[in-house]
């Protein structure tokens, strides 16, 4: 005998399956801006500069991560239904490309000696590399929901402007 599956099922997989879509490119677009401001207040590194910042950008995107997962699960999920560990690795998973939008950046960090920059043109490079990873996630996102391009063109010029006001807040550190 075969199991037919019932309306509520199939509309809980549906919201299930567009919640986890949103929150990869949430995530994402908030951990590329998280990123940037990393870069930004990373003004006194001590002798090992490039591998501090490096594990400054993803020690902060897992803290973040940690810290949403705990808001999740202990904020509005306890209101809903009691946890068990399909929910708890459902958060975190959803909540993950918070730490995914880190890497680029510090990977930018981390070949930068390749390209000959010194440790300020790092910083630049994965300040700049976080705002393009901004950018680039709320573009995948407004075309994974169908947006038409004037509205991806609008998220991408939004998002670009929230970058360049990140990359303003550092020149007007100048650190």
């Amino acid at each position: 005998m075969s199991r037919t599956r019932t309306a509520p099922t199939t509309v809980r997989g549906a919201r299930r399956a567009e919640h986890r879509a949103r929150a990869d490119y949430t995530g994402g677009v908030y951990g590329s801006m998280l990123a940037a401001s990393v870069v930004i207040g990373a003004g006194s590194l001590g002798s090992f500069p490039r591998t501090e910042l490096v594990l400054l950008l993803l020690l902060t995107g897992v803290v973040f991560w940690i810290a949403h997962v705990h808001a999740h699960l202990f904020g509005a999920r306890l209101a809903q239904r009691a946890l068990d560990r399909r929910v708890v690795l459902d958060v975190c998973r959803d909540e993950w490309p918070i730490v995914k939008a880190a890497v680029p950046p510090a990977a930018a960090v981390a070949v930068s000696p390749l390209l000959g920059l010194d440790v300020r043109g790092a910083l630049w490079l994965a300040l700049c590399v976080a705002v393009a990873g901004q950018v680039g996630w709320s573009v995948a996102a407004a075309r994974h929901t169908g947006a038409s391009r004037r509205l991806v063109a609008a998220t991408a010029s939004v998002n670009l402007l929230l970058g360049l006001l990140i990359i303003s807040f550092k020149i007007v550190l100048k650190h």
